[in-house]
């Protein structure tokens, strides 16, 4: 299903209001002003935006079963709550995680049938920590996992997802951690948050090697990062021979960010999806973290002026 670059349109952003509703409340770094920093970051890219339509329940319930669901709406329609010490619902937070997985899902289609070799996803809230039946880490649905396995339904033979952000998806890397259809590679921090994402973690059962963790201390600034994405990630990528590339663009691995300690600069970024840029198979970025708004409205906009 390799892409024809001749009928690929310009790069599309994905939006909605709802992404800039959902608040977890005061003092959350989650906060709407993030989206509000993107919206900027898209405005000043000068490409296309499309309403982000609603996820499926089909498309949902390939990766979250159907209780799991009826819990997180319950608890929206009844105003909202918390769900864990991190994550919270406010009253629209369901329905705006539904889009945002719809995004996701919509983006995917467009690349699979070559209309886009690009797309990117500003879905609040974000994704990657959550589990099959677990919100945790302010996500609520695994976007990134939606997207993949909707994908797969599509008829993709092979997906990689390709997961920056400075904290482990370990929501990402459990749900596809026995596929080895599913390649999952991701460079964090660690020792950090979730504590998961060790090197020795590389997938499970007939999924063993389909898992390639990259972890990097505290500290590490451009090169050491940018050298690890050439080295290992994005070869990992290519010999996987992937049919779309999914990406969880986090943007907490900023130097500027406050609850991640790495040193990239918002240009790293740019570099890394420009390398991306260069594979045969489309991309859907989707929207992690990152919680310093100069720094995200910047990193983003880097990316967005790699897109092809």
């Amino acid at each position: 299903m390799a892409l024809n670059p001749s009928q690929a349109h310009r790069p599309v952003c994905y939006m909605h209001d709802l992404f800039g509703a959902h608040d977890p409340g005061p003092g959350h770094p989650e906060r709407p002003q993030r989206y509000a920093a993107v919206q900027t970051a898209v405005a000043g890219s000068g490409l296309s935006v499309r309403e982000a339509p609603a996820a499926s329940r089909e498309a949902l319930e390939r990766v979250h079963p159907p209780a799991y669901l009826d819990l997180l709406r319950s608890v929206a329609e009844t105003g909202g709550g918390s769900l864990d010490p991190d994550t919270s619902l406010n009253a629209v937070s369901f329905e705006a995680a539904v889009h945002a997985s719809g995004a996701a899902v919509a983006a995917v289609e467009e690349v699979l049938e070559g209309r886009l070799r690009d797309a990117f996803c500003a879905g609040r809230p974000p994704g990657h920590h959550a589990e099959h039946a677990r919100a945790m880490g302010f996500c609520l649905l695994n976007h990134a996992a939606v997207a993949a396995a909707h994908a797969r339904a599509c008829g993709a033979r092979r997906v990689a997802i390709l997961d920056w952000d400075a904290h482990h998806g370990n929501g990402t890397q459990a749900i596809f951690a026995a596929d080895p259809d599913v390649l999952y590679v991701s460079l964090h921090q660690w020792p950090h948050y979730p504590g998961t994402g060790a090197a020795n973690e590389r997938g499970v059962g007939a999924g063993e090697g389909a898992t390639l963790n990259l972890p990097v201390p505290a500290g590490a600034g451009d090169v050491e990062y940018l050298e690890l994405f050439s080295a290992k990630a994005l070869p990992a990528v290519v010999d996987h021979r992937p049919d779309l590339v999914i990406v969880s663009a986090g943007f907490d691995a900023h130097v500027a960010d406050p609850l991640c300690s790495l040193g990239l600069s918002a240009a790293a970024f740019g570099r890394m999806a420009a390398a991306l840029g260069e594979l045969d198979a489309g991309r859907v970025y989707v929207l992690e973290g990152g919680y310093d708004l100069a720094a995200l409205e910047e990193s983003v906009g880097a990316v967005l002026a790699e897109l092809r």
